[in-house]
């Protein structure tokens, strides 16, 4: 086949396939004309089932610039002050990485609905702003078992002596860091402190992350008294408390930017609260799960403070699954709020 052959042939094979894959316009519709699929929103020329369809739809969103500030964000009472440029680009800049990894930050959405109540609640109680709830998601992603290169452990990443100047005992066995219940509470009278000290729910922020005494360094060196107008040399100082009120924005609306309506939310776990009596040494959380009619890893996930695969001997308060009849193999008693 000569070289003018080969290539009258290949338009040929290219025609043909174009006639076969595009939609023709015409005036009139033949019968042959009905029976060739026009191609659709999904850009397919044969019809995709609904299913398809559908979760195309879902899944499309606009481009991660589409998505912006608002001219007015308020956190804790107070108002952030946007209009100040280096303000607002560190705020988008951890504004659009949530954003950007969606996939994280739509369980972390999910989340919410399972670790915020208890903030919530103890919150209100102490008369706080209900904004500082959103720390649990730059701390830890509301992950019990959460824990840093620095110690830090817990939704509330506690180091060991902070835990300990509020009353979370940390053994070899029992890290109550990890109790959302207890953590939170400790995390409250925490913060209480750090406001009476500074005044200011900005600076209360980063110094629960830095520190107090890093925190009036930095103020006394640079002579300022006004969070946005600090320099820390902790670029993780730094990022702060410009991610937690970025995550306020983004996850207090998760359907606005992620797609998820508050029904997806993971609901609160349907717990009560038992006292287990170890006369042993100790006894496997295997034999304590199907004792209470539930398996190992439920029983560990429900109580991520216990750090061994058993209990020592004594006394021990734990939680298990709800039941109807809340009927209990030992004596237990079921308590108004999980510790």
């Amino acid at each position: 086949m000569s070289q003018t052959e080969w290539i009258v042939q290949s338009r040929s094979v290219l025609a043909a396939v174009v006639l076969l894959t595009v939609p023709l316009a015409t005036d009139t519709k033949s019968d042959q004309d009905q029976a060739v699929p026009s191609a659709g929103a999904a850009g397919a020329l044969v019809p995709l089932p609904p299913e398809f369809v559908r979760y195309g739809e879902a899944r499309s969103r606009p481009f991660l610039s589409s998505y912006r500030l608002p001219d007015t964000i308020t956190f804790a009472g107070s108002t952030v002050p946007l209009n100040v440029w280096q303000v607002r680009e560190r705020i988008e800049f951890e504004f659009y990485h949530f954003l950007e990894d969606e996939g994280d930050s739509i369980i972390l959405a999910k989340r919410t609905g399972r670790c915020f109540p208890s903030a919530e609640r103890q919150l209100a109680e102490a008369g706080m702003p209900d904004d500082l709830k959103f720390i649990l998601l730059v701390e830890s992603k509301c992950i019990s078992a959460a824990y840093s290169r620095a110690k830090a452990s817990g939704p509330w990443q506690f180091v060991p002596s902070t835990g300990r100047r509020f009353s979370l005992q940390h053994n070899y066995w029992k890290d109550d860091r990890r109790n959302l219940e207890l953590s939170t509470e400790a995390a409250v009278k925490y913060l209480k402190k750090l406001h009476d000290t500074f005044g200011d729910w900005f600076l209360v922020m980063a110094a629960y992350n830095a520190g107090d005494v890093n925190i009036r360094k930095a103020m006394r060196e640079q002579r300022v008294d006004d969070y946005w107008k600090m320099h820390y040399n902790s670029s993780e100082t730094m990022r702060y408390v410009p991610r937690i009120i970025a995550s306020k924005e983004i996850f207090s609306q998760p359907e606005k930017y992620l797609g998820v309506a508050k029904a997806d939310l993971y609901p609160p776990l349907a717990t009560e609260v038992v006292t287990v009596n170890i006369k042993e040494d100790r006894r496997h959380l295997a034999a304590v799960a199907e004792e209470f009619g539930t398996y190992f890893l439920e029983l560990k996930l429900l109580n991520p403070e216990i750090r061994k695969d058993y209990l020592p001997r004594g006394t021990h308060r734990i939680k298990i699954p709800q039941r109807p009849d809340n009927g209990c193999p030992m004596p237990c008693d079921k308590a108004d709020e999980p510790r």
